[in-house]
């Protein structure tokens, strides 16, 4: 019964063991599940951190002067402000990341290592312990044996005596042999009797420290190990919201970064800036006058007249095209001119602005380093053992040299910007222009003019000038001025115009100011002081279209002639 109860014992408590370890073996496998999820959410967060940062920076305005142009609209700087509001916020998912990395997976990872050494050792004790109370139940088993075995020897030794002691036909030596034998056995049994006792009592307290004390230790360490392990668990699962939540500041700053730029937007001030970029300058032409070809008509040359009746030439299946500069869509695809004479005055002289404060910038950046070479000479002047002075020579000389350009180039835009503002005329200045105008042709006398048109033999209608009614439209002339660039094909205004159109009458006359060679296409060259007909105003781009007979006419520059229109020609106000 003692040994199966023992039996019983022993077999519960390797039983307990085994649940033991099966389920800190779990409470392992849990704390590497946790720290897998959490690696894989850091994963996560960087990758997500990594695409937003993308994301940001493929929408950066690139450094090209387009998005340099739209950078001037609120909607734009508020989309830009978003972009750098968005990469702020891509930065505290990294931050995210980090702080999952360091506070929870690098210290779950060390954690991991301690637990499962601890988990071993506690195990070992208690397989030690359990081998130990094992070991000391066999030896008082056998110590049980032998007591047993020497007792029943002791036994059969008395009986043995007895018997020889009570046959008279043994011999007295038999029998005191056979006494000296039982009672060797008794001494024996006695011996193996003390030996049991002594073992069992040893047992017995082995057995109480093994059960009372020894395996409550270790039981109590396992469940201190399984305790601390859930609360590292919770404490991570805290760490883990309050990571996010760390962030959440920072992060809410950056979308009201956003939401204000979002207000920023002002859509009155966005709709200026484009009537800014691309206000033209030009006036709108004036009101086209009613021409009546319903009678025959004839036209008297005056007795100022340069020359009388001319008869144009009508090219074969030529058409008229009255052509408004203003809206004509260019067909140059290139930059244009170095002066943006291709461009309308206004935004010509945005230009002609914004190159002037760009060399401006180049000039005082190299005036800059110039100053710095100098004093850099002056130490080395002062201590040779710091350098050699004339090895910054080479370098002043050249700086020096780039001045020069920078100037000269600044100097040439500035004049095409003093020519671009001279010929731009205020609003009062239009409007005084458009009521002298007005009173010129009320005042003129009917007879003056009343001009005669004759037919030319061909059907079409040409219009001689009369100089007794022409108005000085041009009077203030630039002393030696730059002439606007010459026409090329890349301007194709001009081809189209000679080829297009049927020969226009004259609307005044001009006298050359200034000697012109006109070498391109398209242009006349004319000599100082020579007279030429007018046919074709300056409408904003520099150039007057004259002719000089029924072969030859051409542009010349505006600031190269003075021009005398008639009071009744059309289109007598220029475009600016």
């Amino acid at each position: 019964m003692v040994e199966e109860r023992m039996g019983d014992c022993w077999s519960y408590t390797k039983d307990q063991f085994d649940n033991l370890e099966k389920h800190t073996q779990w409470g392992i496998e849990f704390v590497e599940k946790y720290t897998k999820f959490v690696k894989e959410r850091s994963e996560i967060e960087t990758s997500y951190a990594k695409q937003i940062r993308n994301l940001s920076k493929k929408y950066q305005p690139k450094k090209t002067s387009r998005e340099e142009e739209e950078n001037k609209y609120t909607s734009c700087r508020a989309f830009l402000t978003t972009l750098n509001e968005l990469n702020d916020y891509a930065g505290q998912h990294e931050v995210i990341a980090e702080n999952l990395t360091s506070q929870i997976i690098g210290e779950l990872s060390r954690y991991l290592q301690d637990l499962k050494t601890e988990r071993k050792t506690h195990f070992h004790d208690g397989r030690k312990a359990q081998q130990h109370i094992e070991s000391l139940w066999k030896q008082l088993e056998s110590c049980k044996r032998r007591f047993e075995r020497d007792c029943k020897e002791a036994d059969r030794a008395q009986q043995y005596f007895e018997k020889m002691d009570a046959d008279i036909n043994v011999t007295k030596a038999d029998v005191e042999k056979a006494r000296q034998q039982a009672q060797m056995r008794h001494q024996m049994a006695a011996d193996s009797k003390s030996d049991y006792s002594s073992y069992l009592q040893k047992f017995n307290q082995e057995q109480n420290e093994h059960y009372y004390t020894v395996i409550p230790n270790i039981f109590q360490k396992l469940q201190e190990m399984e305790e601390r392990r859930i609360e590292r668990i919770g404490v991570c699962m805290k760490t883990f919201a309050e990571v996010d939540r760390q962030v959440l500041p920072i992060v809410g700053k950056c979308l009201d970064g956003m939401t204000k730029a979002a207000e920023s937007i002002e859509p009155k001030t966005d709709s200026k800036q484009v009537v800014e970029s691309y206000k033209s300058g030009f006036e709108p032409p004036g009101d086209v006058e009613f021409e009546d070809y319903g009678q025959a008509m004839k036209r008297t040359a005056s007795e100022t007249s340069l020359s009388n009746t001319r008869e144009p030439k009508e090219k074969p299946g030529g058409k008229s095209k009255g052509k408004l500069w203003p809206f004509i869509k260019n067909k140059n695809k290139g930059s244009g001119p170095e002066d943006f004479s291709h461009l309308p005055p206004e935004q010509r002289r945005k230009k002609l602005q914004g190159k002037i404060d760009e060399l401006n910038k180049d000039i005082q950046k190299e005036m800059d380093q110039r100053d710095a070479l100098t004093k850099m000479k002056d130490v080395y002047v002062k201590n040779p053992q710091m350098g050699d002075p004339a090895s910054v020579d080479p370098r002043l000389t050249e700086i020096g040299q780039n001045i020069e350009k920078l100037q000269f180039e600044l100097q040439k835009f500035e004049g095409w910007l003093a020519e671009v503002e001279g010929r731009m005329p205020s609003k009062s200045d239009t409007s005084r222009r458009q009521s002298g105008l007005y009173e010129t042709q009320n005042n003129t006398s009917v007879g003056n003019s009343c001009a005669q048109d004759r037919e030319s033999p061909d059907g079409s209608y040409t219009e001689e000038q009369n100089s007794e009614t022409q108005v000085k439209a041009n009077t203030n002339p630039v002393p030696v001025p730059a002439p606007a660039p010459v026409p090329t094909s890349s301007t194709p205004e001009f081809d189209d115009e000679f080829d297009d159109e049927e020969t226009l009458p004259t609307i005044g006359t001009c006298k050359a100011l200034y000697p012109f060679e006109g070498h391109n296409e398209g242009t006349i060259s004319v000599a100082e002081g020579e007279l030429l007909y007018v046919i074709e105003e300056d409408k904003g781009d520099g150039w007057t279209r004259v002719r000089r007979n029924e072969d030859e006419e051409g542009y010349v520059p505006s600031s190269y002639i003075e021009v005398f229109l008639e009071t009744n020609a059309k289109g007598a106000m220029t475009y600016i």
